[in-house]
């Protein structure tokens, strides 16, 4: 048995209709990793939102490339975007844990609309302010001592069951 590589894969092609909105996510290496993973799942578009996000060479060796061809933008405020989503009838989720918040392995999307993820701040989450325009808000549940884990990691997770959902 060999293994494959991306030149002799079989992967089908499949974009999804999902938006990745990324409130102040700062960090070079989680920007990379999110435009490798948005393009993994070949998502529409990833919006990266802040004051403080830096786009160049600290963001290449993680992102292997990819910020090339994901489509992706830098917009300051993220409430013009939520605005803007809501404005084009997209079906909005936060990842976030709250006292009201679903586990997403129990999350039944149910929805024709396209789909923007939403990403909190990599030490604060997502604001209360955002969380208040979700549609839905659902969370990963954690079973060891910590509550959270990061955020590149829990995308991944949370695109695996969209795009799982969105595939049936």
């Amino acid at each position: 048995m060999s293994q494959l590589t991306h030149y002799n894969s079989n992967f089908k092609k499949q974009k999804h209709p999902i938006t990745l909105v990324c409130d102040n996510i700062t960090n070079a290496p989680n920007i990379g990793s999110l435009l490798r993973i948005a393009d993994a799942f070949f998502i529409e578009e990833l919006i990266f939102c802040g004051e403080n996000v830096l786009l160049g060479k600290r963001i290449s060796k993680t992102s292997r490339s990819t910020e090339k061809y994901v489509n992706h933008k830098i917009v300051e405020d993220v409430d013009v975007v939520i605005d803007n989503l809501k404005k084009n009838n997209y079906y909005l989720i936060a990842l976030e844990i709250t006292e009201t918040s679903e586990v997403l392995s129990e999350f039944k999307l149910n929805t024709e609309q396209p789909i923007a993820l939403i990403l909190g701040d990599e030490n604060f989450g997502v604001s209360e302010s955002i969380l208040e325009q979700m549609d839905a808000v659902v969370h990963i549940n954690m079973y060891g001592n910590n509550s959270s884990m990061n955020v590149v990691q829990a995308t991944s997770i949370t695109l695996y069951e969209i795009t799982k959902q969105l595939n049936f």
